[in-house]
């Protein structure tokens, strides 16, 4: 488990902000990813979502070797299974399934569970997770909700995805128990729909300056054992 948590913190390593990204049209799968990698984000979810999420996480690791590829909402054992075979190098789920869990077990992948409540950050610790999606982070409250949870629960640190606007993540990422934050407003489907892949490349790199709001956090968390 240890050794997936710090494989999950490299590819998080230096990028605070992750764009969750879906893709409608396979062939703007590649040149989002290069757009996005130009702008300095490599590290990019793609949510399964859509039926061609999957065609897009194997085509940009084929296509675009420098980007790690994540796949998101992923619910049950065949998403799991459908994600890894595609190529993705890290997954994301939005709740704290059994069967998802599990399924990490058996898996070389790291997982990024989602939990929100007291209840569910105990059940996290219980099964040897401190990393978590917090989703949906802006409908679910206010900042002085997760803020809240850092007494109590010390050793966990969030990744707030969901509603997030490039205003409200610096606000976010001001937080100590949050490490990093996921959205979509990198990548607009107004301007992926119209190719606009210079706009998105300009968004992409005003968001990796958000980096510096957190500067050695992601070091500092390496050092931590928590599980």
């Amino acid at each position: 488990m240890c050794q997936k948590r710090e494989k999950l913190l490299l590819y998080l390593q230096g990028q605070t902000v992750i764009p969750v990204l879906l893709i409608d049209n396979i062939q703007s799968a590649i040149p989002l990813a290069r757009a996005l990698v130009k702008g300095g984000l490599k590290t990019i979810e793609i949510t399964l979502r859509t039926p061609n999420a999957l065609q897009a996480i194997k085509a940009i690791t084929q296509e675009v070797p420098e980007a790690i590829v994540g796949a998101g909402t992923i619910l049950n054992t065949t998403h799991y299974e459908q994600a890894e075979q595609a190529g993705a190098k890290f997954i994301v789920s939005p709740g704290l399934s059994n069967e998802v869990i599990n399924c990490a077990k058996n898996s070389e992948i790291p997982l990024l569970p989602g939990a929100m409540t007291p209840s569910e950050l105990m059940q996290a610790l219980d099964k040897g997770y401190s990393y978590l999606k917090f989703f949906p982070a802006e409908a679910a409250g206010s900042l002085a909700f997760i803020q809240s949870l850092a007494s109590p629960f010390s050793e966990i640190f969030f990744c707030p995805t969901g509603g997030i606007t490039q205003k409200s993540s610096i606000q976010w990422l001001q937080l100590p128990n949050v490490f990093c934050v996921g959205g979509s407003w990198i990548a607009p489907q107004q301007l992926i729909a119209t190719k606009d892949w210079d706009s998105i490349s300009a968004l992409a790199h005003t968001a990796s300056q958000l980096s510096s709001l957190k500067k050695s956090a992601l070091d500092n968390l390496k050092l931590r054992k928590h599980y």
